[in-house]
């Protein structure tokens, strides 16, 4: 029900409006260099949020973070009962069963990202509201650096030990949310 983000104009369809140049140029960029191609990925500007304006903060802010995973889990899952409709109708044009895949694997890894502990992402804010106020202090004096840390973990290679890990989870429940779905072609 705020209306900060319509009041700094991010409520369009307008991509130059969702342009940071840190997260969706440089990131983008030292990704590349630093994975040497394996891994591309930038960020739009993130929505700005009014405190003031929740009746709990520390509670709605773990819900509005929450928000951004769980929308790439839903996407996520779309995508793959649309392989499992291209299969069941045996579709054998490959170009749409490789966006499907494409369409899974980039949720699952946007999901992960989002996740990350560190604040300004999802997973960081989460972090945050889970913490007692004392520590959830403290933890928030890195946001001026997280970017900086991403870049980091990312030119030495370490995002893996994350990704990984979530990857493989958010895999295999969609295996097995898929396996019901397939019973229901059969």
């Amino acid at each position: 029900g705020g209306t900060t983000a319509q009041a700094h104009g991010r409520l369009s369809f307008k991509p130059l409006v969702h342009i940071g140049p840190m997260g969706t140029l440089v990131l983008a960029v030292v990704l590349d260099l630093g994975t040497h191609g394996a891994f591309l990925f930038g960020y739009a500007k993130p929505m700005p949020l009014n405190y003031s304006m929740l009746r709990d903060p520390k509670r709605n802010v773990k819900w509005i973070a929450m928000s951004g995973p769980a929308v790439n889990l839903l996407m996520g899952f779309a995508w793959l009962l649309l392989s499992i409709a291209l299969v069941a109708l045996a579709v054998e044009e490959p170009f749409f069963a490789k966006m499907a895949r494409a369409g899974v694997v980039t949720n699952l890894a946007m999901f992960a990202f989002h996740l990350l502990p560190l604040p300004p992402l999802a997973g960081g804010q989460i972090l945050l509201s889970l913490l007692p106020h004392a520590q959830a202090y403290k933890f928030a004096k890195i946001v001026p650096y997280c970017f900086f840390i991403l870049i980091g973990l990312a030119l030495f290679q370490l995002l893996h030990y994350w990704f990984i890990p979530v990857l493989t989870l958010g895999g295999y429940v969609f295996q097995l949310l898929a396996s019901h779905f397939f019973m229901l072609f059969r």
